[in-house]
C-alpha cells in the first residue's frame, strides 16, 4: 500500500460518515456474557469467605483507583454505515500526586482504520490529559505506526463517556490527516461528533478535580 492510500484511509477518511461492523466484537463479549453466566451457574451457594490476601488485593486497587487524580481507559469501534473498521483503545492516567500538572499524565493510546482491505494504525505516548466530568481530552506523540511520515507527529482526541453510546472527536478533523499536522498544542482535540458502534466496549473517563 502506497503513503497516499494509507494517509487516505487513516486520516482523511476517517471524516467520511459511514460504520465499521462488530460482528466479531459483539460475538465475543455474546461468549464472554454466555461463559460469565455459566459460571454464575455452577458456583456453589456455599462458597467460602475470600481469602485475606484477595481482600487485601481488593483494597489495593481500590487505592490504586483513589490516588488517581484523572484517566481515560476502554476500547471501541466507531460507528461506520459503509463497513469501515475504525477502533481506539486508551489507557491514559494523572496520578493524584500529579493532580496540579496534567502534562505529567502518562499511558498510551491506538487507533485504526481499514476498509477495503487498506489501511494503517498509529500508537501515541500520552503527553497530556485534561478530564471534565465525563469528558476528557487527551494528546500524545506517535511513537509507532505503518504510515510513512505519521512517527513523531502529535495528535489530540476528545471523548465523552455517555454511558449509553460514547462519543469521540479528533484533532486532524480540523487540521488535516496527522501526517500534514504540523505543531499541534497538547490536549488540543475537537468536538467529540463521531459515535462508538454499539456492541465493540465503551469509554471511561476518571474526573479531574483540580485543586484551585
Amino acid at each position: 500500500m502506497n503513503r497516499r492510500t494509507k494517509t487516505a484511509v487513516l486520516g482523511a477518511a476517517l471524516l467520511v460518515t459511514a460504520g465499521a461492523t462488530g460482528a466479531a466484537a459483539s460475538a465475543s463479549a455474546s461468549n464472554t456474557s454466555s461463559t460469565a453466566a455459566a459460571g454464575e451457574t455452577s458456583t456453589p451457594s456455599t462458597a467460602s469467605p475470600a481469602s485475606p490476601a484477595s481482600a487485601h488485593s481488593v483494597a489495593s486497587a481500590a487505592g490504586e483507583r483513589q490516588r488517581e487524580a484523572a484517566a481515560l481507559t476502554g476500547r471501541a469501534k466507531l460507528y461506520r454505515s459503509a463497513g469501515d473498521d475504525i477502533t481506539f483503545s486508551f489507557d491514559a492516567h494523572l496520578a493524584a500526586k500529579d493532580t496540579d500538572d496534567p502534562l505529567k499524565a502518562t499511558g498510551t493510546f491506538e487507533w485504526s482504520h481499514y476498509a477495503g482491505g487498506d489501511g494503517a494504525w498509529a500508537k501515541a505516548e500520552v503527553d497530556c490529559l485534561l478530564t471534565g466530568g465525563k469528558v476528557a481530552v487527551v494528546s500524545g506523540v506517535v511513537t509507532d505506526s505503518d504510515l510513512p511520515g505519521a512517527k513523531g507527529k502529535r495528535v489530540g482526541i476528545t471523548v465523552h463517556d455517555t454511558g449509553r453510546q460514547d462519543r469521540l472527536g479528533y484533532s486532524w478533523a480540523s487540521t488535516g490527516n496527522p501526517v500534514e499536522t504540523k505543531d499541534l498544542p497538547m490536549c488540543v482535540g475537537s468536538a467529540p461528533f463521531e459515535k462508538v458502534k454499539k456492541g465493540t466496549g465503551d469509554f471511561t473517563v476518571v474526573p479531574w478535580n483540580p485543586r484551585f
